[in-house]
């Protein structure tokens, strides 16, 4: 079934309701799919937790392709949300990924000439991946998206997309900052062309009221990342806030703060079981989480429904947004022990 042809309309109506309602109904049994590496790996068995048994449908093998870097843990936390999805779902998972957009576009390519049951792919770059997703539907293979590319997922006649609005999240942070009293801020951009990236900053940049600047630096070089906000700091000491759009960025960019001696406060995009500790002391003052976990687990579990009967989350026309919320000192505690297991 092809649904690109219908009019869809564009809103950016938050659903969360929808996302917990599918994972709550849906955690009926638990735990035996298969997992792996770098570029295409079968996922292990058990891999993301749920109780014993599966769903007796038929087999199938769903690819999971997205756009992570070596040594992003971020990607570590959807993934596990998508193993525990195939593990309940009989699911074989492929799972491969690549931060360049053509390599990334040839992965999905990959799993079509593998003829998988379902693709699940980021759009970080999304008209890189418009034609190999075209070819994917052509070979009637049903494809969802998730992570980024909320603005973009119609468009390129995906059949659902599992995420957060960049730009509402950005706008969230921006009122949050202007609630702090900040009056200076820079946002660390990691990766340039990244348009979740891009969306973030500017969406800050529409509701705060002080001075926003976008301070490049490249992410998968962390000593540069750290040298690179470090200078920054010391030449600007008018800068009370670094907004950075990644948890590992966001502990570098405490240590630039350290070493720069300036007074300037951390606030971020994302989680891992580092950045929780790090809102527990007081070096990162607060992150907005779009629930990774979920976004894998959900773009897993979709394609499992409809392939088994018929399902869309969110009626294929709207997406099913993830996030954002704030975790600060005053709700960690809670969030910590899940970010310990390596699922917040």
């Amino acid at each position: 079934m092809d649904r690109s042809s219908r009019p869809r309309s564009r809103s950016r109506r938050i659903v969360p309701a929808l996302a917990v309602a599918a994972a709550a109904a849906l955690a009926l049994a638990g735990c035996s799919s298969d997992s792996g590496g770098k570029k295409a790996e079968e996922s292990r068995d058990g891999g993301g937790g749920g109780s014993a048994g599966r769903a007796d449908t038929p087999r199938m093998t769903i690819a999971l392709v997205t756009h992570q870097s070596p040594g992003d843990t971020f990607w570590d936390i959807v993934r596990k949300g998508a193993e525990a999805a195939a593990a309940k779902d009989n699911v074989k998972l492929v799972y491969s990924a690549d931060p360049s957009a053509g390599n990334q576009a040839n992965l999905v390519q990959n799993a079509i000439d593998q003829k998988v049951d379902g693709i699940a792919v980021t759009l970080a770059k999304p008209d890189a991946l418009k034609d190999v997703v075209g070819r994917a539907k052509a070979a009637g293979i049903p494809v969802v998206g998730l992570n980024s590319g909320v603005s973009e997922w119609q468009r390129l006649g995906l059949m659902e997309f599992f995420g957060q609005d960049e730009t509402v999240a950005g706008e969230a942070l921006g009122k949050r900052l202007n609630t702090l009293g900040s009056r200076r801020a820079v946002c660390v951009v990691q990766e340039q062309g990244n348009i979740g990236l891009t969306q973030r900053c500017d969406g800050v940049k529409k509701t705060y009221s002080g001075t926003l600047e976008n301070l490049y630096v490249n992410g998968t070089d962390m000593p540069s990342v750290k040298s690179t906000i470090t200078a920054k700091l010391k030449k600007d000491g008018d800068i009370d806030h670094v907004v950075t759009l990644g948890a590992p960025i966001a502990l570098t960019a405490t240590q630039s703060v350290s070493e720069a001696g300036s007074e300037a406060k951390v606030a971020t995009f994302d989680l891992n079981k580092q950045l929780t500790k790090a809102i527990a002391d007081g070096s990162v003052e607060f992150a907005v989480d779009q629930q990774p976990y979920l976004q894998g687990y959900l773009a897993i579990d979709s394609l499992w429904l409809y392939k088994s009967n018929g399902n869309y989350l969110g009626g294929g026309e709207q997406p099913v947004l993830t996030g954002p919320a704030f975790v600060d000192r005053s709700n960690v505690a809670a969030v910590d022990a899940f970010a310990a297991k390596g699922t917040r």
